[in-house]
């Protein structure tokens, strides 16, 4: 691709009742100007989220419309200040592609607090489909206290994207990593030995309160929500933590006050479509050198999973039905 090639951005001028019915148009697009404070990314890599997809079918409360969307990027700055014109840069937000335009261009505007360079050693590809999951499990530790070396953390859903997230920083801290999922092997990369339970074997609270000599986690991070709610609540130490993410409303579960209150237990819910690019800028700066020192590693994006923009509906739709891979846009 040139700087002088033909430009485009997707457009979605209104929600869709569902993704057959979605217009998600591909238009010319022209290159912006910087204002004060600002920068003009040409994104290169744009990871498809499933929060991406959702937001377009108006299923986010926040999404306006018309708009780009696309939540993370990996690009060059090619306006703006110019200490930081031709700079490889990467983000992420909660508001980029839900309530300002987004990565799923070629052009994209954003404050200069947004942007930081992207860490050595990782593809432009890969940089641009870190963004959510790892700032959604950054921000989950950050807000439960951090996690530390000694304590012992139970991630539910491990095989996710978050899940794999919270494994790897959870891993690169020193702690303790119990991973459930529905598999016997742990999807992702961690620096450290994870010990794995297959709850389809097992039932994963016994086997966890077994490994932890009846003590429990110090940190439960709960990715999969009240599917593995029973479980997360029953292997909480005295004083423990756990880390709630939740997608759609409707989620309801019984829940024990009594035991709420004898183990002096915390809950974390994470909502990252609350943090702006600004705030995701700073949390992918605290990965950055896990990232760069190798003890942390981006999703592996396969070259078939690259995708053109005008050929965005197909990766929308592999995302919405569940792909285990990162699936980018090169716009």
């Amino acid at each position: 691709m040139t700087l002088n090639s033909p430009a485009y951005a997707l457009h979605v001028a209104s929600k869709a009742a569902g993704i057959d019915a979605l217009q998600l148009a591909c238009i010319a697009q022209t290159q912006p100007q910087a204002q004060e404070g600002e920068v003009v990314i040409q994104v290169l890599a744009a990871a498809v989220n499933p929060s991406d997809v959702k937001a377009t079918l108006g299923i986010m409360p926040h999404a306006v419309f018309p708009r780009t969307p696309g939540r993370d990027f990996a690009g060059m700055v090619v306006d703006g200040p110019a200490h930081l014109k031709g700079l490889q840069v990467w983000g992420s937000g909660g508001d980029v592609g839900i309530t300002r335009n987004g990565s799923h261009a070629r052009y994209m505007v954003l404050p200069v607090a947004a942007v930081q360079e992207i860490p050595k050693g990782i593809s432009m590809e890969e940089a641009g489909a870190v963004g959510v999951p790892f700032v959604t499990a950054c921000e989950g530790f950050s807000r439960a206290g951090g996690v530390h070396a000694g304590q012992t953390v139970v991630v539910l859903g491990a095989n996710g994207k978050v899940g794999q997230a919270a494994v790897q920083i959870a891993a690169r801290a020193g702690a303790k990593v119990i991973a459930v999922q529905r598999q016997d092997v742990l999807e992702g990369f961690a620096c450290a030995n994870v010990e794995v339970i297959n709850s389809t074997h097992m039932e994963p609270a016994t086997r966890i309160m077994d490994l932890t000599g009846g003590k429990g986690a110090d940190l439960v991070f709960n990715t999969v929500d009240k599917v593995y709610w029973e479980v997360g609540h029953a292997v909480m130490a005295h004083g423990a933590t756990q880390i709630f993410i939740i997608a759609t409303k409707g989620h309801t579960v019984p829940f024990d006050l009594f035991k709420f209150y004898r183990g002096m237990h915390n809950f974390v819910g994470i909502d990252t479509l609350a943090l702006d690019a600004v705030r995701s800028c700073e949390l992918l700066a605290e990965l950055k050198p896990g990232f760069e020192d190798g003890t942390l590693k981006p999703f592996p994006v396969d070259a078939a999973d690259m995708v053109a923009l005008p050929d965005a509906m197909q990766a929308y739709k592999a995302v919405l039905a569940g792909a285990k891979n990162r699936m980018v846009l090169k716009p």
